[in-house]
């Protein structure tokens, strides 16, 4: 069958970009009623358009590879955008601890705001602007901004045809030839088409590491035991099911003086009465203001009002994910605020999204989505109000601002995915304040001498679905060490997401947002140099002289492989 070359860009339907590639003859045959299998080429396969996705492909592009980047939504960006949640980070990020190309991402959006939107004077000329002022982030932000601002980076790639971006694609299959991966097999989930993805170099940034066993490289999930880890926080039994709650974002705003209340979601009798079966307890129903905290676990209350006002001494969870500030635009334009929920009381404990069929995470999903909507009903009914009232009918779902109609964000925030079994792992001794101390007698993290990058969260574990409360506690600014990224036994994929060679534990400081950009760019530079060079990423790491020469680049492209004093 003849192949024929197209070197124009060619756009097809449901906004998906497809940059130059090989299409069959008998695509244009007569009576031709589907796409028949494809086949597309690249330097480097890029699965998954998250953060950590979307970084490893810009490292890659700008060192002159050619990428093929698949995602499964039609947003790039992950958890600043298709999950809905506005980016955590450490109190340094403005100046330091995370790679320039991360901070330029976060200036960007900021200059998108004044370039595009009628802010007011002051708003304007503030260099830290802050969208929403949320308490949250020095930048609460639309989603759909971060989501502009990607594309405009990736636009001049997407022009000379260096990229190919495939949105609405899902990863189902592999082609494995001993410790090597040949090909990709990538779903249209519109029109159910399958197109081969072949490359020397495959990056695994999907949000549950789908790459591991459809590739079979080696991993886990869950707990591990103390036994396996001796990591001070661990449990005395493994359990690999038991990983942290995920979350179906939503934003809303405030119409003051209307009533916009919704339908009683058909669960809402359920997750009225829900109080989540944990250890140790919660502090009663889901639904309600008051929670565990997250470091005592005793009871914590917290309040809310719609209309910014502090709600005496504890937080107003408004004003937490607040991503429109009406105060920083033009009087009038705005009617109200606009805030993200991701909050406790909508993190989704009874399921996990790991190794399930297609039905069943759709089932989940549904589940999740209705916990969400009862969540807002709930608010828009049932709230205590500061003037003993109940509910604040004037909240309005936005689903437009999350790119949705059912008001829900486009995927779930995931917080933990499968796990690479990597040449080395990082435990809580590594960066866990108490457990560094006791294990060396050090306040400061464990130095590593193949750092490609550095971060810092405090380790943050959600409540599980195996029954956990939070686990949270104080951690240390910590290097990503180049070993967590290379797979025990195969050669050619490299995670670039939650799914690098991490604990249970540790995880909890090494997912959030500037970390996992940091991790996918070092990803995509680990490849531009193992091809540049005609070596592997193992050699890379296990050879001193080339591993010097690796952070060399690194640092080269604005990239901090240890922390400043």
């Amino acid at each position: 069958m003849k192949r024929r070359n197209f070197t124009q860009l060619i756009t097809l339907g449901s906004g998906v970009v497809v940059a130059p590639q090989t299409w069959s003859d008998s695509l244009f045959e007569p009576g031709h009623q589907g796409y028949v299998r494809q086949e597309l080429e690249a330097e480097l396969i890029v699965a998954g358009g998250g953060l950590g996705g979307v970084a490893a492909t810009i490292a890659a592009l700008r060192n002159g590879l050619k990428v093929i980047l698949t995602e499964e939504t039609d947003w790039l960006g992950g958890q600043m955008t298709s999950q809905g949640v506005p980016p955590d980070e450490h109190q340094w990020i403005e100046t330091h601890g995370a790679p320039q190309s991360y901070r330029n991402y976060r200036n960007a959006i900021r200059n998108y705001y004044k370039s595009h939107y009628p802010l007011t004077a002051e708003a304007k000329q503030r260099i830290d602007l802050n969208p929403g002022d949320g308490a949250v982030s020095r930048l609460c932000h639309e989603p759909k901004v971060a989501v502009a601002v990607l594309h405009q980076i990736l636009a001049p790639y997407l022009s000379n045809g260096s990229l190919t971006l495939l949105l609405k694609r899902k990863i189902i299959g592999a082609e494995v030839s001993g410790d090597l991966v040949k090909s990709l097999e990538c779903k249209n989930l519109h029109t159910d088409q399958i197109t081969n993805l072949i490359a020397p170099y495959f990056i695994d940034a999907t949000e549950l590491g789908d790459l591991l066993p459809l590739t079979g490289t080696e991993y886990i999930t869950g707990t591990e035991s103390k036994s396996d880890t001796n990591e001070l926080h661990a449990p005395g039994k493994e359990n690999p099911g038991n990983v942290q709650a995920f979350t179906m974002c939503f934003a809303m705003d405030y119409v003051p003086g209307t009533n916009l209340t919704i339908d009683k979601p058909i669960d809402y009798h359920l997750w009225q009465k829900y109080i989540p079966d944990l250890t140790p307890p919660w502090s009663g129903p889901l639904l309600d203001l008051k929670y565990s905290n997250p470091k005592t676990l005793e009871p914590k209350v917290l309040g809310f009002d719609p209309t910014g006002q502090p709600t005496g001494d504890v937080l107003n969870l408004w004003n937490y994910r607040r991503i429109i500030h009406l105060k920083n635009f033009k009087e009038g334009f705005y009617q109200g605020d606009s805030t993200v929920v991701n909050w406790p009381q909508n993190d989704f404990i009874p399921g996990n999204l790991i190794g399930i069929s297609d039905q069943e995470f759709q089932k989940i999903i549904g589940q999740s989505k209705q916990l969400s909507l009862s969540l807002f009903y709930w608010l828009q009914t049932e709230v205590p109000r500061p003037d003993g009232g109940h509910g604040w009918p004037g909240l309005r779902l936005r689903g437009d601002i999350m790119g949705t109609e059912d008001g829900m964000a486009k995927y779930p925030y995931v917080r933990e995915s499968r796990r690479i079994k990597a040449l080395f792992t990082i435990k809580e001794e590594h960066v866990g304040a108490e457990n560094r101390y006791q294990v060396s007698g050090q306040s400061s993290a464990a130095q590593f001498p193949d750092s490609i990058g550095v971060g810092y969260y405090h380790i943050d574990l959600h409540p599980s679905c195996s029954g956990d409360n939070y686990i949270d506690f104080t951690s240390l600014p910590f290097q990503i060490p180049l070993g967590a990224l290379i797979p025990q036994r195969m050669e050619n994929v490299i995670p670039a997401n939650k799914n690098i060679g991490t604990t249970h534990i540790t995880n909890g400081c090494y997912r959030l947002h500037p970390v996992e950009w940091s991790i996918g760019e070092a990803a995509g530079l680990l490849i531009v140099q193992a091809i540049q060079n005609r070596v592997s990423p193992r050699t890379i790491y296990l050879d001193k002289n080339k591993m010097q020469d690796f952070q060399k680049r690194l640092k080269g492209e604005g990239i901090e492989l240890e922390w400043k004093n």
